[in-house]
């Protein structure tokens, strides 16, 4: 294939969700409608017109359902209420109306793979006991050795520690273990028992008849542990695999992670997609951890999701070689199935690119860890720099994009919080030897100094504090501004959706680049990345978009730095 060939073209007339810039909302942290220091529903219908002066088409929540909120939501009690640290079910259709009357679809957040320990089915197979049916809508397993005290495989949790807890029966004596994967407060439920799926049906069916554009399927290739639950010989905690195992045939990838990514998923996939296409013009994405891309493309045949988060490319290097190895494995992997890809460099379980970027390949925790006060502290200036260019360039490439709330105002990681405001399961089951993911979720800012938190509501309270860096990235204290990370990513959505950008062609532009830049064409917008010390001259044509503040009228492009140009 020559470098100017083009390597992708979206279908006419493609369903919405092919080209959608999708914006995840954790509720918690996104608006407090009542000021008790915790987001909620109200707060942010009360907020949505920044969402449409923004420039996005839909909104991922993440869990607001009912929870003890031990693992911030993703612990669900009932998955048809709203937990009333949120508001309660007329506060959604109140949202859901208001959002479509604006033209933003509404996504939620589905967690398949485990419920709350308080969930009335657990609850009722603690008290049913070994054999039963009510317990057999979850994995138990009687343990091993000498009293049956060991664990019944060596399986550890992501949260850390053994991914198996031991129960006292009704009779007050030891019995049988339970699986976690997560926390212990989280059991996984028995996805090889049908009952399971007609659950999990009759709960997308509530939903979509509520009016939801569709859902996003938290942990989407974990539902099925391999049969005989085999002891694993990974021991990363990694979430199904990494750029390590891209030469691992599928079977031996399989063997490695015996509760990741097991083909018999696929068939659940399958009924879900039936559901819901039983509705007009839904969706479901799916967080399929999954490596390499050509296995996380199975997730998104035409038969199972929509979308699956692009995992590979929010990890790519930013370098010249790791965004464009990342940008043709996506373009190959996804549009070999049919899907777009979704292009994505944030989230509420990752560390945010704002500070990302000011590391280097290596030198960061692993994936579902954050940063603490004990590592080394990040550039803010240069994370930022390269986070504004590494945005600009994902966003001109065709397929959906997500966006992680706060990103639009180049919020950092909160890299310095306190351990005894930390929420995240991973800080105390590791004892605080890993941080977990407080830092990435803490409240926005909207207002300078109004409270403590910024705007966040009118009482200063927040269930998180915010670094002293959050006050000068307030919304308000952007707005407007030109060369502010706000008015950047307003102006890229505005151009993306003008010229039809998410739904265009794709092509290299190798004429366009020196040895240190990097250069596509989508249509007739040529996107420029300089990764190189030396400034790079930008081809002729009118300078759509800079993430450089300072651009000179000469046009020359300074490091990590991107340019949309329109060509002459």
């Amino acid at each position: 294939m020559s470098s100017s060939e083009i390597l992708y073209t979206t279908k006419e007339n493609a369903e919405w969700w092919r080209s959608a810039v999708i914006y995840q909302i954790y509720p918690r942290s996104f608006a407090d409608g009542n000021g008790d220091g915790m987001g909620d529903l109200k707060g942010v219908t009360a907020r949505l017109d920044s969402l449409v002066e923004l420039g996005i088409d839909a909104i991922w929540f993440s869990p607001f359902m009912l929870s003890p909120q031990k693992d911030a939501g993703y612990d669900i009690t009932d998955y048809k209420q709203i937990d009333p640290l949120f508001g309660n079910l007329d506060d959604f259709d109140e949202l859901l109306k208001a959002a479509n009357s604006k033209g933003i679809r509404i996504i939620v957040d589905m967690v398949p793979n485990h419920s709350s320990d308080q969930n009335e089915l657990f609850q009722a197979a603690l008290k049913a006991g070994p054999g039963s049916p009510e317990r057999d809508m979850y994995i138990f397993r009687d343990g091993k050795g000498l009293f049956k005290r060991k664990a019944p495989n060596n399986w550890p949790s992501v949260f850390g520690g053994a991914s198996w807890t031991r129960i006292r029966e009704a009779n007050g004596k030891k019995g049988q273990f339970y699986l976690h994967i997560f926390d212990s407060t989280q059991p996984d439920f028995n996805w090889r028992n049908p009952k399971v799926l007609d659950y999990f049906e009759d709960i997308l069916r509530f939903w979509l008849d509520r009016g939801v554009a569709g859902f996003r399927i938290d942990v989407a290739h974990g539902l099925i542990k391999r049969d005989g639950l085999p002891d694993t010989e990974d021991f990363s905690t990694e979430m199904g695999g990494s750029k390590s195992d891209d030469d691992l045939t599928i079977e031996q990838l399989e063997r490695k992670n015996p509760y990741w990514g097991q083909p018999e998923v696929h068939a659940i996939n399958r009924r879900f997609r039936k559901v819901v296409d039983s509705y007009d013009d839904r969706i479901m994405a799916g967080e399929a951890w999954i490596m390499p891309l050509t296995r996380m493309a199975e997730w998104v045949r035409s038969d199972e999701y929509h979308q699956a988060f692009n995992f590979d490319y929010m990890f790519a290097a930013w370098s010249k070689e790791g965004q464009r190895k990342s940008v043709d494995r996506s373009l190959k992997a996804f549009g070999d199935v049919g899907a777009p890809s979704t292009w994505v460099l944030s989230n509420h379980d990752v560390i945010r690119h704002a500070t990302r970027f000011a590391y280097n390949d290596g030198e960061l925790p692993p994936q579902g860890d954050g940063i603490g006060a004990h590592f080394r502290q990040p550039d803010q200036a240069l994370g930022l720099r390269r986070a504004r260019a590494a945005t600009s360039f994902m966003l001109g490439i065709p397929g959906g994009a997500y966006l992680y709330q706060g990103e639009e105002l180049g919020l950092p990681e909160h890299s310095t919080l306190d351990g005894k405001y930390r929420q995240d399961p991973t800080w105390f089951r590791t004892k605080g030897k890993r941080v977990g993911r407080d830092g990435c979720r803490v409240p926005l800012p909207w207002e300078a100094g109004v409270g403590a938190a910024n705007g966040f509501n009118t009482t200063g309270e927040s269930w998180l504090p915010q670094p002293d860096t959050y006050r000068a990235l307030a919304r308000d204290q952007q707005s407007g501004v030109a060369g502010s990370t706000l008015e950047l990513y307003k102006r890229l959505l505005k151009v993306r959706k003008e010229l039809g950008l998410g739904a265009g062609t794709f092509r290299w532009a190798p004429e366009f680049e020196n040895e240190n830049s990097l250069a596509y064409v989508n249509g007739n917008v040529a996107v420029i990345s300089n990764f190189g010390t030396d400034p790079v001259v930008l081809p002729k044509g009118e300078i759509l978009v800079t993430s450089q503040v300072d651009l000179s009228a000469e046009g020359y492009l300074e490091t990590d730095q991107t340019a949309w140009v329109k060509l002459s």
